[in-house]
């Protein structure tokens, strides 16, 4: 199913069309099978939004640890470190949520942005541009390219 939604992301004609494709498929990322997951995640989501950066860590690492082959505990993770300014940590998390999902792309732009922060202007590039190939209407990812490439590339004649 996630990847028929990809697919539909991917062709999707304006950025009304993508966003509920987009949030179909951030509903089916957070999903889990097993009621432990879901209440830990449930927690952490309430204590990143009450800004209590280290009960929702610990919510989190309980996540990975229990299910390491769950993407979206990877990724709510490294928004964490990401908060943190822990951005080894982030990026790390972000790179096994994308082993785990390569078309993760909130997890693409954690990392685009990231990279970007940290003067990797070239790899951010990539990044994003990886990103807008799965989900050309994710919100500020077109402008940030678009802005990385004059960077990169320069300005034609």
């Amino acid at each position: 199913m996630l990847a028929e939604l990809y697919v539909h992301l991917s062709q999707a004609h304006d950025a009304a069309q993508a966003a509920p494709i987009a949030a179909t498929i951030e509903g089916l990322w957070g999903s889990t099978e097993s009621p432990t997951i879901g209440v830990l995640m449930n927690r952490a989501y309430k204590a990143l939004g009450e800004n209590r950066n280290e009960l929702a860590l610990q919510m989190l690492d309980a996540v990975v640890e229990l299910a390491p082959d769950y993407a979206e505990g990877w990724s709510r993770r490294a928004y964490v470190f990401y908060r943190q300014s822990d951005y080894d940590r982030a990026v790390g998390d972000l790179r096994r949520a994308l082993a785990l999902e390569p078309n993760h792309f909130k997890a693409l732009e954690g990392l685009a942005r990231i990279l970007r922060e940290s003067g990797q202007k070239k790899s951010a590039l990539k990044v994003y541009e990886q990103l807008l190939r799965i989900h050309p209407y994710m919100p500020g990812a077109k402008e940030a390219a678009d802005e990385l490439r004059l960077e990169v590339e320069g300005q034609g004649i």
